[in-house]
């Protein structure tokens, strides 16, 4: 059979309305925004336009407060610069801030009908000492201060596909010109029908949070034909055409078709949470640094007092040889112990400049790629102090307040509450698929006289008899409707994919549910444990104290015995040398030890934010208010070589 034909498409214009327009959130170093819509976006299209939302660069550039506080080459730095160093420049804290904007757009997807999607960061444990004797290790085994609790609460879709909540609005034009070779001429009188023809194609879909759906849809069209035997050529014809679809078992209830929005809320809380975790995790890092870089420089000064007293020995020593009061042995022993005190000042240099390279990678994001930071020599303007006593409340007391204050117990129990409305979709995904439908129709036909006719079967109806507007009235009128509408039933048998998804969701809640009860029992048994490292390192640093003061008290008295004759060699006078450099170290680490346990214990009740003055409104924004300086006394005085 031949046949030609020749058609021209427009494609389907598929247009989605997106609900909301792209905003700044409240924060100054991430910000999503839309541009204008292109100016060939008329008004009538620009409701249409597809919302471009970009995302800022990530910063990578540090905050003037870094270069604010260098004097001379030198870094200085208190403890609660460090803290606003970390929220502004802390790279850990950096990619964790993006999580409250990843699940707020999680929670806009779910919005549109979205399934949820798992956009969780783990918290990272944050930058180590160069020295593990003067890392905290807590409870768990983990440094830095690591808590008990769950992730992101991020969880797999399960049960009846929720709704799409976003219109969508379809349009179509075709027209085209057929050519038809007939066989039989008694239908159309005619060897070869020709039509040209147009067809539109308007419709409107919704559903609808309550499970129900609808569509409306207008179709017309235009046919010119090369026949006389139609009454009306050309003639156009029409229909608009309503169907509403309601479920009635599965997927039926406000509860199960917004399960992932409510979802996609406490997983917003979750993020929040885990910002603030990785803020307090940070933190207590960065601080650990901090004071382990001051005993160290502490623990430096006691190396170069140990070595010019044993250049000194070495020295009076020499002399007394010289004179012949002294056997050269004695010479040689205080040049074994020089060399040992300079060996031990080189790893203490090492020590310091080590540390100080880990703790400006902490507070830069740009690290050793700074080449005025890197040169730049960190002086700590705090020490540290330990108080004559510990204000410690009782245990039960510090247990409540960690379990009320303590962010990761908070995740869990969020997790929880979602996995529960979660479950709610499982026990619906067993009912059976029961579904209502109604549909209208309504009809409209117009034309012109056949020119071609040839008045054997009688004229056309007027009311037929028309134009385009003759048509829409008909529709509009419903001159001819159709009206149907019943129900589906689908049985699913057995329907063990569904029966074992809704047990094995109840076998995870209830394991969820001994892991909240295991963390806060492992809460309990680390604020105990806090409590118990911070006496015991109080007592260490009394300990240590005293140690120093007798080793002091010895060295002294070593020293006049051979000064006075009373010992003929200096063997006893280096050896309470060492002892006393030995003692001094310790005393340093114990104070540092202390610092240590004090940040774990702050950790491990929740009050990290609240010692360091710390308000989660400055650690989202990555901009602290407080202002930092460098008093003048302490630039003139590390100048003129003095300790500050």
């Amino acid at each position: 059979m031949l046949k030609r034909a020749r058609a021209l498409y427009l494609c389907p214009l598929s247009l989605l309305f997106i609900a909301g327009s792209g905003a700044v959130y409240g924060q100054p170093e991430i910000t999503i925004t839309s541009p204008p819509p292109p100016r060939i976006v008329g008004p009538l299209l620009r409701p249409f336009h597809i919302d471009k939302r970009v995302v800022s660069p990530a910063r990578v550039t540090d905050s003037p407060r870094l270069e604010s506080l260098v004097r001379g080459g030198n870094l200085y730095l208190t403890a609660q610069d460090v803290v606003a160093l970390v929220l502004e420049n802390n790279l850990d804290i950096d990619i964790q801030r993006y999580g409250p904007f990843l699940a707020r757009e999680v929670q806009r997807r779910t919005e549109g009908g979205g399934f949820l999607r798992a956009v969780d960061t783990g918290v990272l444990q944050g930058p180590q000492s160069v020295s593990l004797a003067g890392v905290n290790v807590n409870a768990n085994g983990l440094a830095g201060g690591a808590g008990v609790g769950s992730g992101g609460g991020y969880v797999s879709q399960i049960g009846p596909v929720p709704p799409s909540l976003d219109p969508s609005l379809y349009a179509s034009f075709q027209f085209g010109h057929s050519t038809t070779p007939q066989t039989n001429t008694l239908l159309n009188q005619t060897t070869a029908l020709t039509n040209d023809y147009r067809q539109y194609v308007l419709q409107y879909s919704q559903q609808f949070i309550t499970g129900t759906s609808g569509q409306m849809t207008y179709v017309s069209g235009r046919n010119k034909l090369n026949s006389p035997t139609p009454l009306l050529n050309p003639s156009t014809n029409g229909y608009l055409d309503l169907t509403i679809n309601q479920n009635l078992l599965q997927g039926f209830h406000i509860a199960v078709n917004n399960r992932d929005i409510r979802v996609a809320r406490n997983n917003q809380k979750v993020s929040a949470l885990q910002l603030k975790r990785q803020v307090i995790t940070t933190i207590s890092a960065a601080l650990n640094l901090y004071w382990d870089l001051v005993s160290f420089q502490d623990g430096l000064r006691i190396t170069e007092r140990a070595v010019s007293t044993a250049e000194k020995l070495y020295e009076d020593n020499r002399n007394q040889a010289r004179l012949g009061a002294l056997a050269p042995i004695e010479v040689t022993r205080a040049a074994a112990a020089v060399s040992t005190a300079k060996e031990d000042l080189l790893i203490a240099q090492t020590n310091v400049a080590q540390q100080e390279t880990v703790l400006k990678n902490a507070l830069s994001r740009n690290g050793s790629d700074s080449a005025w930071l890197d040169e730049a020599h960190i002086i700590p303007l705090d020490h540290i102090e330990v108080p004559k006593t510990e204000d410690l409340r009782p245990a039960a007391e510090l247990i409540r307040e960690a379990v009320e204050n303590r962010p990761e117990l908070e995740q869990t129990r969020i997790n929880l509450e979602s996995n529960k409305i979660l479950i709610r979709g499982d026990r619906n995904g067993l009912l059976p698929i029961l579904s209502a439908f109604a549909e209208f129709t309504n009809h409209g036909l117009s034309g012109s006289p056949n020119p071609l006719y040839n008045n054997c079967c009688g004229s056309p109806d007027p009311y037929f008899v028309g134009g385009y507007g003759n048509l829409a009235s008909q529709v509009f009128r419903r001159s001819f409707p159709d009206y149907s509408a019943g129900f589906s039933l689908n049985i699913p048998f057995r329907n063990r994919a569904a029966q074992a998804d809704y047990v094995t969701d109840q076998l995870q809640l209830r394991q969820n549910e001994l892991q909240l009860k295991r963390a806060l029992n492992q809460v309990s048994v680390e604020v105990k444990n806090a409590v118990i490292g911070l006496q015991q390192a109080r007592a260490r640093y009394e300990t240590a104290v005293n140690t120093r003061a007798l080793a002091e008290q010895s060295l002294e008295a070593e020293q006049n015995r051979f000064k006075y004759g009373a010992v003929p060699d200096a063997t006893l006078v280096i050896q309470a040398q060492k002892d006393l450099a030995t003692d001094q170290s310790a005393e340093v680490q114990a104070t540092a030890n202390y610092t240590h346990a004090k940040i774990a214990f702050d950790d491990a009740v929740g009050r990290t934010l609240d010692v360091n003055h710390v308000s989660m409104a400055e650690a989202e924004a990555g901009k602290v208010a407080r202002e930092s300086a460098i008093p003048e006394s302490v630039v003139q005085g590390t100048a003129k070589g003095k300790t500050p």
